[in-house]
């Protein structure tokens, strides 16, 4: 156990070097941070933003006030969910098919370090290099939260931010076993996208089918389950969702290189 652990480690910290040293990686955080920073100040301060509607609904003496922050963190979260559907693909797609473009994968393959061990660490690394990236957000948030007349619970942010986090972690894992099938980072990218806008939308889908089938189907719902977080709402069947997706793709991927390994064999 001690020994899969310390490879899982190795795999990590190796993944995690690779992310910080890449300038794909940097340039994805800035475009991140930039269509981020952009939404944050739209949705707070902009001409038709939260504080504006308080303002209005104020002026029009009406006896219901808004929750200004709980309303800013429901917009804002849903537009970072948009932003985790477009950009979390870029960073999955070489996270196996780099490996492959590189001749290094066999090498993988072919190691005594276990599939499921490799696989998590890279995950780990990238579900963590995301973490960075949403740090800074956070801090913005919780320090304009702090302005408003009532105090905000922290529990709230943290969990719509958990939620965040873990829908970042079931597409890079989805989008890992995608990367683990190609040696092709565009095709790679563009297949997990495909993949996710379509658990993204299922939900409608669902509605339409109905009965027991749609019911099953909208519980695979990416885009039910991360409201069910955004909204606060510690909702233990949304984070099983979420968990359930990080496993297959951890699984599939495991499988994927074992295949791998069989034909090599």
């Amino acid at each position: 156990m001690f020994a899969i652990f310390s490879n899982v480690v190795a795999i990590y910290r190796k993944e995690l070097q690779g992310y910080f040293a890449s300038p794909l990686a940097y340039a994805i955080a800035g475009v991140f941070w930039l269509l981020a920073g952009f939404f944050f100040a739209a949705v707070l301060l902009g001409p038709t933003g939260i504080i504006a509607q308080a303002a209005f609904n104020d002026q029009m003496g009406n006896a219901i006030p808004i929750d200004v922050p709980y309303q800013f963190q429901q917009f804002f979260l849903g537009v970072m969910g948009n932003l985790v559907l477009f950009i979390m693909p870029m960073l999955s797609m070489g996270l196996y098919a780099e490996e492959r473009k590189r001749g290094t994968l066999e090498l993988l393959a072919t190691s005594p370090i276990t599939n499921w061990a490799v696989a998590t660490g890279k995950l780990l690394g990238s579900i963590t290099f995301f973490i960075t990236m949403v740090l800074p957000l956070l801090l913005y948030e919780i320090y304009a939260m702090s302005a408003a007349d009532t105090p905000v619970q922290l529990g709230v942010p943290l969990v719509g931010h958990l939620g965040v986090i873990l829908l970042a972690g079931s597409v890079l894992s989805l989008g890992m076993f995608i990367s683990s099938l190609t040696d092709s980072t565009l095709l790679a990218a563009v297949f997990t996208f495909g993949l996710i806008l379509f658990l993204w939308v299922i939900d409608s889908i669902a509605e339409g089918v109905g009965g027991n089938v749609g019911e099953a189907l909208g519980h695979l719902s990416l885009l039910k389950n991360y409201s069910n977080l955004v909204k606060g709402m510690l909702d233990s069947s949304s984070i099983i969702a979420f968990a359930s997706y990080i496993f297959v793709g951890i699984f599939l991927t495991a499988q994927s290189i074992e295949a791998l390994r069989f034909q090599r064999s």
